[in-house]
């Protein structure tokens, strides 16, 4: 990011909660971050750690009921967009800003063409008669590598292989040409040449086209390959965040440190090759009190039980939340 931008998304304590029968989940808690212009953002941690809630929540994804956006602020283009209206809302999805779902057979309508469905952004944010969207829905199957793209206008989501339906979301997110593109884990249902394939297309796009990128995922291994800084949710809340390099060279909070030990290694003992986090992520019906970690983590102390830990500086452009030190196995004097 050059020196004095702003950021293009600027996210302050957001909150989240679901009302269930059984009470309320508190889903999101005091989220804060920033997206900064041309960035690539890595969103990881386990599924249940709040990373797709959180970024549904910015622009009015989640149905309400049961989802409640209880607080915060998300500053886009000099505005709130938790205080916009439904309307105002509509003119920013898929206008400013882009989403890729995480399974395009379920997000892909069956009983409409591809090609309606990459003209219908066009149409309605950008104007465009009916054969200018066609063009310009041709130049984006281009764009994302579909060949004999404009016959292929005319077939539906059914007709196309899994790396393709993805690569029509991709048109589609891209189709207004968005400020940010945000990719909620878009490889996960993907073997792993396609996946290859997808990731490389997005570091294509985003040189081409100069976009912001969240990339929601789980898997470490894509994250070093593609991302600029990472942020690391568990609990609802983001526990660590730093430049990718940083994170993989001097992690600071034990579960960023557990998922590293997570990655399989294709060396050593076939024993140690491959390793867990005991136990399972919380289900909270509060706001978290206490250190949502302190029941999986090997370094808890009584502090953890009694408060939860703000995110303070550990490093340049490197914070996390945690009060053991892992330079000194003790606890930070924070």
């Amino acid at each position: 990011m050059p020196d004095g931008a702003l950021p293009v998304l600027d996210v302050r304590d957001l909150k989240t909660v679901f009302k269930t029968r059984s009470g309320e989940v508190h889903a999101v808690n005091s989220v804060s971050f920033d997206l900064r212009p041309g960035e690539l953002l890595g969103v990881v941690g386990e599924s249940g750690s709040g990373k797709s809630v959180t970024m549904m929540s910015l622009i009015g994804l989640l149905p309400s009921p049961p989802a409640d956006v209880r607080a915060g602020q998300v500053m886009f283009g000099g505005r709130d967009l938790l205080a916009a209206d439904e309307a105002a809302l509509r003119g920013i999805r898929g206008a400013r800003i882009g989403f890729v779902f995480q399974d395009p057979m379920t997000s892909l309508n069956p009983v409409f063409n591809v090609g309606f469905q990459i003209m219908e952004p066009l149409r309605k944010h950008m104007k465009l008669g009916k054969a200018a969207a066609r063009d310009r829905a041709v130049e984006l199957l281009e764009l994302v590598g579909i060949p004999d793209a404009r016959r292929r206008l005319g077939d539906y989501p059914h007709q196309f292989s899994g790396g393709m339906r993805q690569r029509v979301m991709i048109a589609i997110a891209l189709a207004c040409d968005p400020e940010v593109l945000i990719a909620d884990e878009p490889t996960t249902a993907l073997d792993v040449t396609i996946q290859a394939q997808i990731l490389e297309l997005v570091k294509e796009l985003r040189e081409k086209l100069g976009m912001a990128i969240i990339w929601i995922t789980h898997d470490l291994g894509v994250i070093a390959g593609i991302a600029d800084r990472v942020l690391v949710m568990y609990g609802g809340q983001v526990v660590e965040q730093a430049p990718v390099g940083e994170l993989f060279r001097n992690p600071q909070h034990p579960y960023t440190r557990s998922l590293l030990k997570t990655v399989p290694s294709v060396s050593g003992e076939r024993a140690k090759r491959l390793q867990v986090i005991e136990g399972q992520p919380p289900i909270l019906h509060a706001p978290p009190d206490a250190c949502a970690f302190r029941a999986r983590c090997a370094h808890r102390f009584d502090r953890c039980d009694r408060e939860n830990p703000a995110r303070f500086p550990v490093g340049p452009a490197h914070d996390a939340a945690c009060f053991w030190d892992p330079a000194t196995g003790g606890p930070r004097h924070v």
